[in-house]
């Protein structure tokens, strides 16, 4: 039998490039033992709705004109076109956003559109049609077969944190208000990120996350959703698949994906994680302890958790 081929579509704006998920595989052109991840084939076996929430038009930005040209669900057959005649038994929506208050009613909506269309349907929510953690990602710029194989890098620094700057929930302000406060706080650790404000004073945009993770012990992972037990993103994976040891913020999903010791738990955004942040990073003792604890974690992440893996299962069971 011959390998399956999974395509996407997302509503995510960056993800453009044909070459998709193809550095998570350890063979060429996003081979992963029964599947290949084609995102652009015209005619795939099965299609992944990865964070897709376009069923309706997008109105006009003027707003005189968005009262004339509302936005309107998209035609039978407009979609139809863009499921590029998957049937609906393998089509697959996965979510990844947080399931932030402020979003709960369009989330309910968009969770009912997809069951319209996708026979399987699931995020990191108890909203969802089937609640789960979201297969892993990374960000860092590194192949598996590179991750999987190579050296602990060379540990030069003490702790950095990876962020931005947006504002739009009461979460996001949240960790904003921690950016000051470990400022404000004797912790040394160097910030990078987008769209930060002034006086975050970091390091800057970065290209590459594996940049400002590889050469430190320490990593802050804060989380922007804390209050669920299914979400947990990429800031803990490429935290682990960086040799760091993660300082994470966030729900208990990451209690049972990983093992015990390969990530501290940090208990608060106040004065309570400040001190513990303060004690962990004053010496690579800590990351020492757990270096066979990340290099477990490091496994169940390329080889378990991974997306391309997650595919491949569920291609199993779907074929």
């Amino acid at each position: 039998m011959g390998r399956s081929i999974v395509g996407m579509l997302s509503s995510y704006g960056n993800i453009t490039q044909s070459d998709w998920l193809w550095n998570q595989t350890p063979e060429p052109f996003g081979v992963w033992r029964n599947i290949q991840i084609l995102k652009d084939a015209p005619r795939p076996d099965f299609l992944l709705l990865y964070n897709f929430h376009d069923f309706y038009t997008r109105p006009p930005r003027n707003r005189l004109l968005r009262r004339l040209q509302p936005s309107r669900p998209f035609k039978p057959e407009e979609l139809e076109t863009r499921w590029r005649g998957v049937t609906q038994a393998r089509m697959i929506s996965l979510v990844r956003e947080p399931p932030f208050e402020e979003k709960l009613k369009q989330r309910s909506a968009d969770y009912e559109q997809a069951q319209r269309y996708c026979g399987y349907v699931s995020g990191p929510d108890d909203l969802a049609p089937v609640p789960d953690y979201m297969p892993a990602i990374w960000y860092v710029g590194r192949s598996f077969a590179e991750l999987n194989s190579s050296a602990v890098p060379t540990k030069i620094r003490s702790c950095s944190w990876v962020t931005s700057g947006i504002s739009r929930t009461a979460n996001h302000r949240k960790r904003l208000n921690f950016i000051r406060q470990l400022q404000d706080h004797p912790v040394q650790f160097d910030l990078y990120g987008r769209d930060l404000p002034d006086w975050a004073k970091s390091q800057g945009t970065i290209a590459d996350k594996w940049h400002a993770l590889a050469p430190y012990y320490y990593n802050l992972a804060i989380e922007n959703y804390a209050e669920n037990d299914w979400y947990v993103s990429e800031k803990l994976w490429d935290a682990l698949l960086s040799w760091c040891l993660p300082i994470y913020y966030g729900g208990t999903a990451a209690d049972k994906l990983l093992p015990p010791g390969s990530f501290v738990r940090l208990p608060s955004l106040d004065e309570k994680g400040l001190a513990l942040i303060q004690e962990i990073t004053a010496s690579p003792d800590a990351w020492y302890a757990a270096k066979d604890a990340i290099a477990e974690a490091r496994q169940i992440i390329l080889h378990k958790l991974n997306l391309v893996n997650w595919l491949s299962e569920f291609v199993d069971r779907h074929a």
